[in-house]
């Protein structure tokens, strides 16, 4: 599969995104999965990027080890589980393009009320603890079902406006929890075989370069210019996803 020019190209840009979605510009990793899917099976495509995925929250959660905070992960991994849960529950019930209909569809209302309702200068505001639960649970659902899971948790933490780096220690921490919660399914699937962690081993070297490069950027952008990129990126993120889905829907 390495060999193969078309499948070689789809993975380095995935894994370069995955990498700068590690290292700070959350939401950046999440055409990772859609990409590989045009050359290989999804559910191979997600199995090959989990150890890369694995290695890179190794990565960020050291270099973030001090920068997180802690009453956003205390309402929002309790969440997590029940949405990884559910995710298993429903994965067979639950059609792929709905997901990500839905949540491009709230991501985006989400995005455009704070461009131009309460506008990027609004003040900073920590939502209750249910929400949290509730937005951790999605993201976790979505990211399991749909790997979209960015979305959800950006709108809970984003408005708190958080240290820079605080927010970026939080998402590399909550998502980290996450993906070793999705090792147990991937073996059941049978996906974690010899030959997809083969290519995975194959393309580490690149994904520890691109995590490296994330944090730098992370590091050296200032703080009012990253939030306004988060807050773009979410929005990028929300149209793609309204355009999988519907592309989805409408080919079945």
């Amino acid at each position: 599969m390495l060999s193969d020019p078309v499948f070689l190209l789809a993975a380095m840009i995935a894994v370069t995104s995955l990498g700068l979605a590690k290292g700070g510009f959350s939401g950046a990793g999440l055409m990772a999965t859609p990409l590989l899917a045009l050359v290989i099976p999804p559910i191979q495509a997600a199995a090959i990027l989990l150890p890369i995925l694995l290695l890179q929250d190794a990565i960020s959660v050291w270099v973030y080890r001090h920068d997180w905070d802690a009453w956003n992960l205390k309402v929002m991994l309790p969440g997590s589980v029940v949405g990884t849960g559910a995710a298993w529950l429903l994965a067979a019930h639950v059609p792929d393009s709905h997901i990500r209909l839905a949540v491009g569809l709230i991501a985006l209302a989400f995005v455009l009320n704070r461009w131009f309702g309460e506008g990027l200068a609004a003040a900073p505001r920590r939502p209750s603890a249910f929400l949290g639960f509730i937005c951790g649970g999605v993201a976790a659902f979505t990211s399991a079902l749909a790997h979209a899971g960015s979305p959800p948790f950006q709108m809970h933490v984003l408005p708190q406006r958080l240290p820079k780096m605080t927010f970026v220690g939080t998402s590399a921490l909550f998502f980290a929890v996450g993906n070793v919660m999705k090792i147990a399914p991937y073996f059941a699937l049978g996906q974690l075989s010899t030959e997809n962690m083969a290519i995975a081993a194959a393309l580490l070297p690149l994904a520890v370069a691109t995590n490296f490069l994330g944090i730098w950027l992370v590091r050296i952008t200032p703080t009012e210019l990253f939030y306004r990129i988060a807050y773009i990126l979410v929005f990028l993120i929300s149209l793609v996803l309204i355009r999988e889905g519907l592309i989805a829907i409408f080919k079945g």
